[in-house]
């Protein structure tokens, strides 16, 4: 039996979390024993972890000082492969990886790293990151970005696209109805931390086409773009638009959306989007790198158009609201490639071969 140390600073929501709780708890426990250290013993995935699954906690609030006990772990426990689940984790972590010669090491990046990554000093240590015996990468954007831009030996990198797990899904989409919902509109859905990066000032823009139509925009989530973003909406003059802040359960609102919308100007290979087809609603999504042509089949599951159109994304939207979409079969669209049983057994597979 192998043990896999895997490695996050916590278990609240985002991607990278519930790709590894969902790894920690459907791993074949005859083959694989999965540990996780976490700097911090906190976040939504902790209630959905499974009880056989140690829990390491490092008790550290920052990534850069995290390799001080991350290393010491390593010696002591030996395991046979650590599963670093945090860009930044991860580089930090390869210039070291030679001084641990029976332990396999493998990088599970979360985002186009030549977009994603910008500060001088993160970027120095993807120097060493032929170093990793295995690095994921979600989608052939992420792959191609860290062999082309970084020079990552290209052996080493491996597609695993992201599991989705409808167990849970479907259990939380039943879990109470939504208040003050309004279904005599027209209902998007738009989920996301408020960053720069996932777009929402340009899918404003697109709301701002929308002003005489019969449609509602909610935003589930925070960040530190949310003053701007408020400002931007009182400027434009959008009461079509709300933010309802971050929702522990987002499927309830995906599965009442007419439209779920991805405004991301790159992603890595959005769990959102899988989540939304997962609910049965249809997706419109920015033609932006990172895995959405992976996900979407055209005018099955959804479609992708560019967002910087202002005026041709609002039409889009509107074309799409005015049809009928089954629902079974974009559910069954996400299913049939992107269920837990497929992945996991992908992800069983290399930890077998490593």
């Amino acid at each position: 039996m192998k043990t896999i140390l895997f490695i996050l600073p916590d278990l609240n929501q985002g991607g990278a979390e519930r790709v590894i709780t969902t790894l920690c708890n459907e791993l074949d426990r005859t083959k694989f024993c999965p540990k996780l250290v976490l700097f911090k013993k906190q976040g939504y995935y902790l209630n959905h972890l499974k009880s056989d699954v140690e829990i390491i906690e490092l008790n550290i609030s920052r990534i850069r000082y995290s390799i001080f006990k991350i290393i010491p772990l390593i010696k002591e426990m030996k395991p046979d492969i650590v599963f670093t689940g945090w860009g930044e984790i991860s580089a930090f972590l390869s210039p070291l990886i030679p001084f641990f010669s029976k332990t396999k090491f493998i990088a599970r990046e979360t985002n186009v790293v030549s977009k994603h990554v910008t500060r001088k000093e993160i970027l120095f240590f993807y120097r060493f990151y032929n170093n990793f015996h295995q690095i994921i990468a979600q989608s052939d954007d992420m792959k191609n970005d860290l062999i082309d831009n970084f020079k990552i030996n290209r052996l080493k990198v491996k597609k695993i696209n992201n599991p989705v797990d409808f167990d849970l899904i479907n259990r939380l989409k039943e879990e109470n109805n939504i208040e003050n919902y309004n279904t005599s509109y027209k209902n998007i859905i738009a989920i996301g931390n408020l960053s720069p990066r996932k777009g929402f000032d340009l899918l404003l823009n697109v709301m701002s086409e929308l002003k005489t139509e019969n449609i509602k925009l909610t935003i589930l989530g925070d960040g530190v773009f949310k003053e701007e973003l408020l400002q931007q909406k009182k400027q434009l003059g959008l009461n079509n638009v709300t933010f309802l802040g971050k929702m522990s359960n987002p499927f309830v609102y995906l599965k009442e959306a007419d439209l779920f919308i991805l405004s991301s100007r790159y992603e890595g290979f959005p769990n959102v989007l899988l989540e939304a087809g997962a609910c049965g609603t249809y997706s419109l999504a920015n033609n932006a790198p990172g895995g959405i042509n992976e996900i979407i089949q055209e005018e099955i599951n959804g479609e992708i158009f560019s967002i910087e159109d202002s005026k041709g994304f609002a039409k889009k939207i509107k074309e799409i609201l005015k049809k009928s979409h089954d629902k079974n079969r974009i559910i069954g669209s996400i299913y049939s490639r992107f269920s837990k049983k497929i992945i996991i057994e992908q992800y069983e597979n290399l930890f077998n071969l490593i």
